[in-house]
C-alpha cells in the first residue's frame, strides 16, 4: 500500500519569509548602530574607510550580483525541468561564493597584517572613531561571510538533490527557499559595500 507524501510548500516558504525576516533584523541593527556611531565620528569613519580595499569590494559585489543571477535562473531552469541547466547554474552560484570568500580572506589577511583589527596597537593610538569603524567592519563582514558559507553549503544540497532528481519542476520548494536565502546574502552585501567602500 503506497501513501502519498504530504508537502506543505506554503508552510515550507512562510518559514523561510519569518526566517529572513529575523535575519534582516539582525543585520538591520547592525546598520543602525553603524548609523548611530557615523554621526558621532564621521571625521574618523571617512579616513577609516579609505584604509578599505575599493578594488576588492567592488570585485566581490560584481561576484555576488552574478551570483544571484544564477541562482534565479537555477530556479527557472528547474520551473521549465531543465535539471542539467539548474544544476550548472547553482554550480556556479557556488563557485561564486568560494570566490568572494577568498577574496574577503586575502582583504582581511592583509588588514590584520598591517595591524588594522580590533584591538591592534595601531587603531589604539589612534582616533577612537577608527578603532569603531573596523570593529563594526571585522564585525558585520564576519558575520556576512558566515552567511556567504552557509549559504554555499546550503545550495551545495540542493544541486546535489537537482543532480539526483529530487528537486524537479513539480517539486523545487528546497530550490526556491535556497535561492530566498542567497539573495538575502546579496542583499546585504549591497548595503554593506557603500557603508563601508564608498565612504566620502
Amino acid at each position: 500500500m503506497s501513501h502519498a507524501t504530504h508537502r506543505d510548500y506554503a508552510g515550507a516558504k512562510l518559514g523561510m519569509w519569518l526566517f529572513l525576516f529575523t535575519e534582516m533584523l539582525l543585520f538591520g541593527g547592525l546598520f543602525i548602530l553603524y548609523a548611530v556611531y557615523l554621526h558621532r565620528y564621521p571625521a574618523e569613519f571617512a579616513v577609516a574607510g579609505h584604509r578599505l580595499d575599493l578594488v576588492l569590494g567592488t570585485a566581490n559585489t560584481a561576484i555576488l550580483l552574478t551570483s544571484s543571477l544564477l541562482a534565479a535562473l537555477a530556479v527557472t531552469a528547474v520551473q521549465r525541468d531543465e535539471g542539467r541547466v539548474a544544476f550548472r547554474a547553482l554550480g556556479g552560484t557556488i563557485v561564486c561564493a568560494g570566490l568572494f570568500l577568498v577574496i574577503k580572506y586575502a582583504e582581511w589577511s592583509a588588514k590584520i597584517g598591517h595591524g588594522i583589527y580590533p584591538g591592534s596597537p595601531d587603531l589604539a593610538a589612534g582616533p577612537p572613531g577608527e578603532s569603531v569603524f573596523f570593529g563594526l567592519y571585522y564585525l558585520t563582514t564576519g558575520l556576512h561571510g558566515l552567511h556567504v558559507l552557509i549559504g554555499g553549503v546550503l545550495l551545495a544540497v540542493v544541486a546535489r538533490r537537482v543532480k539526483e532528481g529530487r528537486v524537479h519542476a513539480g517539486d523545487y520548494i528546497w530550490l526556491e527557499n535556497g535561492a530566498l536565502y542567497w539573495h538575502l546574502v546579496d542583499l546585504v552585501w549591497i548595503f554593506i559595500f557603500p557603508l563601508y567602500y564608498l565612504m566620502l
